[in-house]
């Protein structure tokens, strides 16, 4: 395979490592390879990097930086919160979530069901948008926690979880989002979302994949999930992945100086491919939020196709996109995220996601739109 002659449109499902967090990472896998639980000098240096990560970290969302536990990514991430809130409050028994969520966020809380807790789906609109009165509604004396994600992986629409993490914050609930999709892209503030759990995931941010980070609001109950040697405050057992943990550092640093201009920049980009897509092909619908958004996420659904045979068109001509999650691929089942929102299982058939990134041109956005409408406009004459 010949990268040079890729062009890549799925960073939704995971992103090439930066350059320059390769280079910050390096040195910790043969240089500095110490034990940072060690006392000596060289275990002392890996120490020094982990926590200057953990503050790189936490100062991207306004935590403090004993608020952030490092874990394997994302889907730990979310199962620690969830699990790790539940088992703290056992004798609260009702989770309010949504039925778009990730697998990582809804397979956990069917774990949960099966030993007496009561898991309730808020309902989202056509664009995937949770109403945060709903939420207001929904409380309970017993809820334990809501959880809803910030941006969708697959359709991208971002929620209100400002409004949302007032509620629950009101109600003396906790709030635990799942942003995977948005650490780095969107800007994130916890304390003024009033957001006690948060996940991240290194891999969709230009870090390396296996390291991810859990935000826990300080004061917050939280039953360890790993247990062994008591790393990370007795919070996530486990030796520290040193060079992931210095890498997701530098990913995030970078993310940050480059937030307010790259997400411009993936706005006009991805209004330029929908805009020249809708012009030269009926029977094409944008999914999701217009307005409210993931930077760069552009989700379509095709009349009269199916999603695969476009998807392989744009490979056979060097374009790699997506019919949604990357976790899902595969399955012959229409996305649950797209079935929640009212769209038709045929409708929903023919979905496609195109997910840009930094080194996206406006090149590549053209030539995709091309090969997209040739590929549909040739399957249709089948």
């Amino acid at each position: 395979m010949d990268n040079n002659n890729i062009i890549y449109m799925d960073h939704a499902a995971t992103t090439p490592v930066d350059t320059d967090v390769l280079a910050a990472m390096m040195p910790f896998f043969t240089e500095y390879y110490g034990n940072p639980s060690a006392i000596h000098s060289v275990g002392s240096f890996a120490k020094t990097a982990v926590e200057n990560a953990r503050e790189t970290v936490a100062n991207v969302i306004n935590a403090q930086t004993q608020e952030i536990i490092f874990t394997s990514g994302g889907t730990e991430s979310d199962n620690a919160a969830l699990l790790g809130a539940a088992l703290s409050r056992p004798k609260r028994k009702h989770i309010l979530t949504t039925p778009i969520e990730h697998h990582a966020v809804l397979n956990p809380l069917h774990y949960l069901e099966e030993f007496g807790w009561e898991v309730e789906m808020l309902p989202v609109s056509h664009d995937g948008l949770v109403n945060s009165e709903d939420v207001k509604n929904r409380l309970r004396d017993n809820t334990l926690l809501v959880s809803v994600m910030h941006g969708n992986n697959e359709v991208g629409t971002l929620q209100p979880i400002g409004e949302i993490g007032a509620a629950c914050r009101d109600a003396g609930i906790l709030f635990h989002t799942d942003a995977v999709q948005t650490f780095g892209k969107v800007p994130i503030d916890v304390r003024a979302m009033k957001i006690d759990l948060l996940s991240i995931s290194a891999h969709k941010l230009y870090g390396p994949k296996g390291i991810g980070a859990l935000y826990v609001r300080r004061g917050v109950p939280l039953t360890p999930h790993m247990l062994g040697g008591g790393q990370e405050s007795g919070r996530r057992s486990g030796t520290l992945n040193v060079p992931g943990i210095v890498g997701l550092g530098k990913a995030a640093e970078l993310a940050q100086q480059l937030m307010p201009g790259e997400s411009k920049r993936l706005n006009e980009l991805a209004n330029c491919l929908v805009e020249e897509i809708e012009s030269r092909l009926q029977g094409v619908h944008l999914s999701g939020s217009q307005m409210s958004r993931v930077p760069g996420n552009v989700h379509l659904c095709i009349e009269g196709l199916e999603g695969e045979p476009i998807l392989l068109a744009l490979d056979a001509a060097g374009i790699c996109a997506s019919a949604g999650s990357a976790c899902s691929a595969g399955s012959t089942e229409p996305s649950h995220v797209l079935k929640s929102m009212g769209v038709s299982r045929d409708l929903a058939r023919g979905a496609i996601r195109i997910t840009m990134g930094r080194k996206t041109t406006i090149e590549d956005v053209m030539k995709t739109a091309n090969v997209l409408i040739q590929a549909v406009t040739d399957l249709r004459k089948l």
